[in-house]
Parts: structure tokens; C-alpha cells; sequence
């Protein structure tokens, strides 16, 4: 049974910093594709981060390049996403996100076939 489960969401004020954490487990690929994406209210997902173990690069959203940080634990399945100076803009609900191997399109939630639970980011101003 495929499951991912994040986690590490919060309440902070504008300037501070949460760490999301991923894990997934029961994947039966040696080796896929994570991501993580956030949702507004009323609108699609959106990509926020990824971690390509076959490039061995990461990806960011415009939005979040230079505050966010992704990484995996290859070994261990799991995506973490350190977010320094928060925005209230950036208060969303997180998922954490795995394909059937590799994505053509990091950041299309479509290619993203299991989900995490999500958690709910919320910074004040």
C-alpha cells in the first residue's frame, strides 16, 4: 500500500521559517520523482518544488526561489522543504507529491499519481 505522509506545517509570522517533511513508503519503483505543491483557495495546485534524483537538479517556483530549499533522502524516501522568509502569501496548503517514476513536467500535478494528506502552512503578517 502507497503512502505518503507530510507533515511540519504551522503558524508563523512574515520572516520566519517552517521545514516540511515527506514520507513516502510502499512505492514499488527504485526510483521516482517527488515534489511538493501548495493549493489557494479556488484554484489548482500549484508546484512549489522538486528534487530530480534523475538529473540530480532541483526545481523551484519563481515565487519561492532564494527562501525555499528542497532535499531528499533518497535512501529512506523522504522530501523535506526548508521555507525561510515566509510571506503571507505563501499561506497554503502543502502536498507532497510521487509519480510512477519520472515526470516529464515537474511542476504538472497531473504527472503525480499519489498524494500526501497536505499541511496547512499560515503566516501572518
Amino acid at each position: 500500500q502507497v503512502q505518503l505522509v507530510d507533515s511540519g506545517g504551522g503558524s508563523v509570522q512574515a520572516g520566519g521559517s517552517l521545514r516540511l517533511s515527506c514520507a513516502a513508503s510502499g512505492l514499488p519503483y527504485r526510483s521516482f520523482d517527488m515534489a511538493w505543491f501548495r493549493q489557494f483557495p479556488g484554484k489548482g495546485r500549484e508546484g512549489v518544488a522538486t528534487f530530480r534524483v534523475g538529473y540530480g537538479a532541483t526545481y523551484y517556483a519563481e515565487s519561492v526561489k532564494g527562501r525555499f530549499t528542497v532535499s531528499r533522502d533518497n535512501a529512506n524516501n523522504l522530501l523535506f522543504l526548508q521555507m525561510n522568509s515566509l510571506k503571507p502569501e505563501d499561506t497554503s496548503m502543502y502536498y507532497c507529491a510521487a509519480a510512477r517514476g519520472y515526470v516529464a513536467s515537474w511542476s504538472n500535478p497531473d504527472e503525480y499519481t499519489y498524494w500526501g494528506q497536505g499541511t496547512q502552512v499560515t503566516v501572518s503578517s
